[in-house]
């Protein structure tokens, strides 16, 4: 294994992308990581001879044999799945666990590619052991995607959600070819320089009092809401997509700035709520920036009922199925109880 260079982010604590040459099955343990993440398509583990599932295997890990005793299936709302530790067959591995990532929804592997880092937000709230991850640039082999393709979206990613607060000290993302090490330093290089420059100041934490997350099917019980809000706190500050997205807008980014400057964020959780990607990144992002801050941010709201991943429901939340309306203002008495008590 032979570094290249590392990103040292933004949110404080030493946080590193590194990248790295050569063999993810060569991690030492001395400098290894607490999960290795492996791409699969569903329940897929063939071990083939140029794969790093085949890599693994061969070395005695079997990624068919732990799917058969999982830690954590988060495939229905993630696509993804955590093993459990790995028993000792081969003490020099630098890895305790595997996070397998099977993409469930269609599209091209630059487009998915972000997923992972939005799945290792509930992984890490579950097991907080979890602070370092190891990965290949994904479909840069076998399924010959550009290096940069694959590169500058694992990058941006990463930054990303560890800006965020996502709980990782160390992601390392490693180039298995030579012929392919060249190419990943320099645009990992170009996408180092892109994410040290400053480009804006920081934003005002406080812009908005709460915003709310919601799938837009629950719209009808999220004007509920807004108007028991309203009629509690008069001047209470919220954002709703609806209302604050202009037409053409880049609306992925306005988005993540006003989650980044709410005091709080209802999330109005249904089948709908977890089937939408957009809805769980909310959640996530929401959660990441309250283990940053030592604080609860998330207000959760059970509008309909559905099977919630166990993180979701380690947040209390008000009950409010089968989208009972009546239950709006003790939701807006609760969240107006919170924000008084934060000012």
């Amino acid at each position: 294994m032979r570094f290249l260079d590392v990103i040292e982010t933004r949110g404080g604590g030493r946080r590193r992308i590194e990248l790295w040459h050569g063999d993810l099955t060569e991690l030492s343990r001395a400098g290894g990581v607490d999960a290795l993440v492996v791409s699969a398509f569903p329940d897929d583990y063939v071990p083939t001879r140029t794969s790093l599932i085949g890599a693994l295997d061969r070395h005695g890990v079997s990624v068919e044999a732990l799917s058969h005793d999982k830690d954590i299936d988060l495939r229905s709302t993630m696509s993804c799945w955590l093993s459990q530790g790995l028993s000792p067959v081969n003490p020099d591995l630098g890895f305790h666990r595997v996070l397998v990532f099977e993409p469930l929804q269609r599209g091209e592997p630059p487009e998915l590619v972000g997923d992972i880092f939005r799945s290792l937000m509930p992984i890490t709230i579950v097991r907080p052991e979890i602070t370092s991850i190891a990965l290949p640039i994904v479909a840069a082999g076998n399924m010959g995607y550009p290096i940069a393709a694959m590169l500058e979206p694992l990058i941006e990613a990463a930054t990303h959600w560890l800006d965020a607060g996502l709980p990782l000290q160390r992601v390392l993302i490693v180039a298995y070819r030579e012929e392919h090490a060249a190419e990943a330093l320099s645009v990992f290089t170009e996408a180092k320089t892109a994410y040290l420059t400053p480009s804006r100041p920081a934003a005002t934490p406080t812009d908005y009092d709460v915003f709310i997350s919601y799938s837009r099917k629950n719209a009808a019980e999220c004007d509920a809401l807004i108007q028991a809000l309203r009629e509690a706190y008069p001047g209470i500050r919220l954002f709703v997509d609806r209302h604050e997205l202009d037409p053409g807008a880049a609306w992925q980014m306005k988005i993540y700035e006003s989650l980044d400057r709410c005091d709080k964020v209802v999330a109005l959780l249904s089948p709908e709520y977890l089937s939408s990607k957009m809805c769980l990144e909310e959640f996530n992002i929401a959660l990441a920036r309250g283990r940053q801050a030592d604080r609860a941010i998330v207000f959760p709201v059970y509008l309909f009922s559905t099977d919630l991943p166990t993180y979701m429901t380690m947040s209390n939340y008000v009950d409010c199925r089968e989208g009972d309306r009546s239950r709006m203002s003790d939701v807006s008495k609760a969240v107006i109880s919170l924000l008084d008590r934060g000012r």
